[in-house]
């Protein structure tokens, strides 16, 4: 579905990304790790259209898209939930929901999408009149996440779902991660700090370093590899 080829980034002068080359093949789940400033972030962004590429390829269903503007990108069918949430605080639940459906037209399937997010979340339908801005850390999340579904995506691409969540809330997202990718056979580019619960949920995964793509496998052979287990996942 996606491939990066010898993708370069550079903010000004100190290049982010050292010409990587990824694939996320249809309806899997594949992760990124790699320490702060490795440059995951960089690495979704720049598939999202938010930063431009040097050079390289970014293909999306066996088209070019590197460098197209990010509405165009969402109109393909890719959507992202960012790092920190992002949130619009002043608007309610169902108005943040509707925001992702921006796009979109259909009345019914905006309404059946609505449904799903609350059936998967059931925590946001509660608070469906509650301004965002007074929800919790992991709430905001699940309503990230479900801005993100209302786009009607065939790509989703997550940014730290779990930073700054408590341990059994980030439990409850990442079991609805699944169950995304499993029901609505959705594609998922996941980035996350806890390494260990993203290999376990990931069909396949990466290891990014300075910018550079260290080693990929199979997420069961990741968390089999002594460096990987001895950098990544506590020894």
């Amino acid at each position: 579905m996606l491939e990066l080829t010898d993708l370069t980034v550079a903010y000004g002068g100190i290049t982010a990304l050292h010409g990587i080359n990824l694939l996320v093949d249809n309806g899997s789940i594949v992760t990124l790790i790699g320490a702060n400033g490795a440059g995951k972030t960089t690495t979704l962004r720049t598939i999202s259209g938010l930063v431009r590429a040097k050079s390289g390829r970014i293909t999306y269903e066996g088209k070019e898209i590197a460098n197209q503007p990010p509405h165009k990108i969402v109109a393909r069918g890719i959507a992202q939930s960012p790092e920190g949430r992002m949130v619009f605080a002043n608007l309610t639940v169902r108005e943040n929901l509707r925001m992702g459906a921006y796009l979109r037209k259909e009345k019914a399937g905006i309404a059946k999408d609505l449904d799903f997010v609350f059936t998967i979340f059931p925590r946001l339908k509660e608070r469906i009149r509650q301004t965002a801005g007074t929800l919790s850390g992991g709430e905001q999340q699940m309503l990230a996440i479900g801005r993100a579904l209302m786009s009607k995506p065939k790509l989703l691409l997550l940014d730290e779902p779990s930073l700054g969540i408590a341990p059994l809330l980030t439990k409850s997202i990442f079991e609805q991660i699944v169950a995304i990718n499993r029901d609505l056979k959705l594609t998922i580019l996941l980035i996350e700090q806890n390494a260990n619960l993203a290999l376990e949920v990931s069909h396949y995964g990466y290891v990014l370093e300075t910018g550079r793509i260290l080693l990929h496998d199979t997420a069961a052979a990741l968390r089999a590899n002594p460096k990987v287990r001895e950098a990544y996942l506590g020894g």
